[in-house]
């Protein structure tokens, strides 16, 4: 490859011919800020519409400022990215982006992490010079996600993201000028469009025009009850990520440290969802040997490949965007329902209390998980198995709120019976992950046999797709893997089309899988950050004593003592679900919108 020499800031550089002055000024150490730029190499996923102009900077033998993002380096090129002009530009800039964004930084979930906040400070800004007229959009709250279009600055990340990265179409910019903004199709609420609330876009929104649904004051009031039991459980991926906002470095595990926190919140009982990670293994394992059975046998009318079924953003991605394929998911309910579904039949039994004085809540990495717990199929005559799904970073502002410092606690265990698990359940948050788990479980299951080897390593990694084949015992289990939901799709479209080699897929909506999910402390698409995430998981299921979910304890005790069998009717009765085509909707919106 041709390169070239050029000098910014009176240091000369070499670089690759067509890399842009942003990139040869970061290759140098030399910052440039930007607001709609957004450049994740490892994701392949980059957003440059050149449109904020933050970036700009001075070019010798040029009358106009450059914006850095775009203008790629040339032979000689004499490049400053600090002088008193391009100062005054990029100050006067955001002055003009600040003139109708929306002033309420104190109360915003975003403050203290926001990038147009963290610019406008190092810019030396400190009044509002130019009072331009504000935005007026309503706001509009789902489940998961909130869109507040007036803090909207045409950055277009979001976009990039549900469309380009994973492929769900769910934004577009629309209108012009003062009402441009990043909206769904038609402008309806976010709940009818296609959107799979997998959370990827507020990952990567700077402002917080998009931000994760706030739920902290439910729980609040739940742990005020007297007449409520209130039981946390809390999802592998939390542990790896939660104590970021602590100061922590990347992937630190504060297991120990979380569930002293809940504790001291006022939580009657800490739970590891863990334990129902290794329960749905029990499951999805077996209902994958059931599924193999018949199809090994001749059965055509078997749905294979089974996909799997414990991400909510992925099932909504299947239901909204291939329905006819919804048989091949497996109809385990993900870890977050089962444990919800046991705390209110079998442990409340256990306690003797009725199941609507127990309040359920939900640590989860995901945005999505508040959908799902909001579904009513997963609810007993409107009292929902799980009551409230917050997200890592609403679980930090709780602990701040509460005054707990977090760094000083004591480790602490989980409680029992609902907070025992085994290593299995642990790599439930990382990619590849929960088809390892299963195929543990599953081999010895068929086999009869003891693994000669516990780690699958040929199922991890951090590449959107991958593929794996295990031998039980002379039985070639081919299986697919993929992370992010435009990855998903070229699997999916394969299984549509009847081509696709797999008995058994894993997809998790988000990069990573759990461990980068939409309520985690933001990761900016850095992988090292999610590699090391992922290396805590398997840590932990390296120092467990027991690291099948079949070897669970209590997982045999609660089979013995309650469900029976794995898919039998008890466990299908509370640990099994169904799907629904939603793409009707969608289309029932297209023909309304026509008809006006």
């Amino acid at each position: 490859m041709e390169n070239i020499k050029l000098t910014i800031d009176n240091r000369e550089v070499e670089v690759p011919k067509g890399t842009t002055i942003l990139d040869a000024a970061k290759s140098m150490g030399i910052r440039i800020p930007t607001l709609c730029h957004m450049k994740l190499e490892d994701l392949h996923y980059e957003n440059n519409p050149g449109a904020c102009r933050i970036c700009v900077v001075e070019i010798e033998g040029r009358r106009s400022l450059a914006p850095s993002c775009k203008m790629e380096c040339t032979e000689g090129m004499v490049v400053r990215t600090h002088t008193p002009r391009v100062m005054n530009a990029r100050k006067t800039v955001m002055e003009l982006i600040l003139s109708n964004h929306p002033a309420g930084c104190l109360t915003c979930s975003s403050n203290g992490y926001c990038e147009l906040q963290t610019i406008a400070h190092d810019l030396g800004i400190r009044e509002i010079r130019y009072q331009g007229e504000q935005s007026t959009f309503e706001i509009d709250r789902s489940p998961s996600i909130v869109r507040n279009m007036n803090k909207c600055i045409m950055c277009r990340r979001c976009e990039t993201m549900c469309n380009n990265i994973q492929t769900v179409g769910a934004l577009t910019a629309v209108n012009r000028g003062f009402n441009a903004a990043v909206s769904t199709a038609f402008e309806r609420d976010i709940a009818g469009s296609t959107c799979s609330y997998c959370g990827q876009c507020v990952s990567v929104c700077p402002v917080n025009a998009l931000s994760g649904r706030n739920t902290q004051q439910p729980v609040l009031d739940a742990l005020a009850d007297p007449a409520k039991i209130v039981i946390a459980q809390t999802a592998p991926a939390v542990r790896t990520a939660l104590g970021r906002d602590f100061g922590c470095e990347p992937g630190t595990l504060v297991t120990g440290k979380m569930v002293s926190a809940l504790r001291q919140l006022g939580f009657d009982y800490v739970f590891d969802t863990d334990f129902a990670a290794d329960l749905t293994i029990m499951e999805e394992g077996t209902e994958l040997l059931q599924r193999l059975s018949k199809y090994l046998s001749g059965d055509e009318e078997v749905k294979i490949p089974m996909m799997t079924s414990c991400c909510p953003g992925w099932v909504s991605f299947v239901e909204q965007h291939f329905p006819e394929l919804r048989d091949n998911l497996s109809t385990a309910k993900s870890p977050q329902q089962m444990f919800g579904a046991i705390a209110k039949s079998y442990f409340a039994e256990k306690l003797g209390v009725d199941r609507k004085d127990i309040v359920v809540v939900s640590i989860m990495p995901c945005l999505a998980k508040k959908y799902e717990a909001s579904r009513p199929e997963f609810a007993v005559e409107g009292n929902p198995d799980v009551d409230i799904s917050i997200y890592t970073r609403e679980l930090a502002r709780l602990i701040r709120y509460a005054n707990i410092n977090f760094n000083e606690l004591p480790d602490s265990d989980f409680d029992h019976p609902l907070g025992e698990s085994t290593g299995a359940g642990v790599i439930f948050g990382t990619t590849g992950g929960v088809i390892e788990a299963a195929c543990r479980t599953a081999y010895e299951l068929y086999t009869k046999k003891p693994l000669e080897r516990i780690e699958f390593k040929e199922l991890r990694g951090l590449e959107g797709i991958r593929s794996g084949t295990i031998n039980f015992d002379g039985v070639p289990v081919k299986i697919g893997i993929a992370h992010g939901l435009g990855n998903a799709r070229k699997l999916v479209e394969e299984v549509k089309s009847g081509k696709s080699p797999y008995h058994v897929i894993e997809i998790m909506a988000c990069p990573g899988g759990c461990i980068g999910g939409g309520g985690q402390p933001f990761h900016q698409g850095r992988m090292d950050v999610l590699r090391k995430r992922a290396a805590a998981l398997y840590s932990e299921d390296e120092s467990k004593p027991l690291r099948k979910s079949h070897e669970n304890p209590y997982i045999q005790q609660l089979y013995k003592e309650y469900l029976g069998e794995p898919c039998g009717p008890k466990a299908h009765e509370l640990l099994h679900t169904h799907y629904f085509d939603r793409k009707e909707v969608v289309n029932m919106f297209l023909e309304t919108d026509k008809d006006e």
